[in-house]
């Protein structure tokens, strides 16, 4: 036991600190947060299935953390987050990236409700949560994520007029999001879109379909 946590349930952040052994105590401190957070809020507005719920930190805190795997962003980077649904994949990146701006948009008010609350219990200052679609948007962002949320070729649609010109990080501004399954006809849609597997960062079964996609847009 390393203090940190006294959660002994199968599904803890205990998964966390075995794929980010550098994570501070503070970022793990918010990790282990997480998961009574969204089972507080999710007993009055059903925004995670129960199903997988039980398995929270692989399939939402995890997950999300891929493309945080794939790209550690520079600070002073803005992301947005299309679809946020509970706040992911942009909460567990903002525990992770505290000096990267998140701006999280979703059309549907109560999911925003929640991802404000549970930004505002764990005191993340990087991250706005807006009730919006992202198209609507006047501001421009480095990269734009999501996870699962439309086809390939929508979210670059979508996102391509709000990204900004200059690029600083390791790899040029565009999209990345997280997607499942064959994506060989989708990634035909956009053009020099690449497939990561998720699978050669995480060992987990639940991992062995799921890619990050990243298609570069400046």
């Amino acid at each position: 036991m390393d203090g940190l946590s006294t959660d002994s349930r199968p599904d803890n952040a205990g998964a966390i600190r075995s794929a980010f052994p550098t994570a501070t105590a503070a970022q793990l401190s918010l990790f282990d947060q997480l998961r009574p957070l969204y089972e507080e809020w999710n007993a009055r507005i059903n925004v995670i299935s129960r199903k997988d719920l039980d398995h929270f930190y692989e399939r939402h805190v995890l997950h999300s953390l891929a493309i945080y795997r794939f790209c550690k962003f520079q600070p002073g980077t803005r992301v947005l987050d299309i679809g946020t649904g509970g706040g992911f994949p942009g909460i567990p990146l903002a525990i992770m990236m505290p000096d990267v701006e998140f701006v999280l948009v979703d059309s549907i008010a109560k999911k925003i409700k929640v991802v404000q609350a549970v930004a505002a219990s764990l005191a993340l200052k990087n991250v706005q949560a807006l009730q919006c679609r992202a198209e609507t948007l006047n501001a421009t962002f480095h990269f734009a994520v999501s996870r699962a949320v439309a086809p390939l070729d929508e979210l670059v649609r979508w996102c391509s007029p709000r990204i900004d010109e200059r690029s600083f990080n390791a790899i040029p501004n565009g999209l990345i999001c997280l997607k499942g399954g064959d994506l060989a006809a989708e990634l035909k849609t956009c053009r020099g879109a690449t497939a990561f597997p998720v699978s050669g960062w995480f060992p987990q079964p639940f991992f062995a379909e799921k890619s990050v996609v990243y298609v570069a847009l400046r």
